[in-house]
């Protein structure tokens, strides 16, 4: 994973790119961005709906990784519509989950880091690579299919 300065955008910039509203809303930075990676960064606090016992559960690193795609998607098209596109970002869901390792459960008030690599795209549906990071130790990785809705 890239080592990263300071993020592209963050807090109600990144919730206005994402279809994901309070209280499952699992992104809050956007750290890096190119043809075929995203980074996204994830503070975690206390009130999260996928924290228990001081810890954020399995459920929200996964949810954690497929809003890191989201995001991506919500960027360019928010990028496109800069350069006077109009564009409806496309709602998508996961369709399936491969190889998923959960190393550690990040506690509350971790900052972490998620990267989303994208391996193909054939036609609505796109497979990518998620790894998710505390202070460079990994958290999560897996791989994950996610079907876009067609209009």
């Amino acid at each position: 994973m890239q080592t990263l300065e300071k993020p592209i955008i963050e807090g109600a910039a990144v919730s206005a790119l994402i279809p994901q509203k309070p209280p499952i809303e699992m992104v809050d930075k956007l750290w890096f961005n190119d043809d075929t990676t995203t980074i996204s960064g994830f503070s975690v606090k206390a009130d999260n709906i996928f924290c228990m016992d001081g810890v954020l559960r399995e459920l929200g690193i996964v949810e954690n990784i497929a809003q890191t795609a989201a995001l991506r998607v919500g960027y360019m098209v928010s990028l496109m519509e800069q350069n006077g596109e109009k564009v409806n970002p496309p709602i998508g869901y996961i369709g399936a989950i491969k190889r998923l390792n959960i190393h550690q459960l990040p506690p509350v008030g971790s900052e972490l880091k998620t990267e989303v690599v994208i391996q193909q795209i054939i036609f609505d549906v796109t497979l990518i690579t998620g790894k998710t990071t505390l202070n460079g130790e990994p958290v999560a990785d897996c791989e994950m299919k996610i079907f876009l809705k067609k209009d």
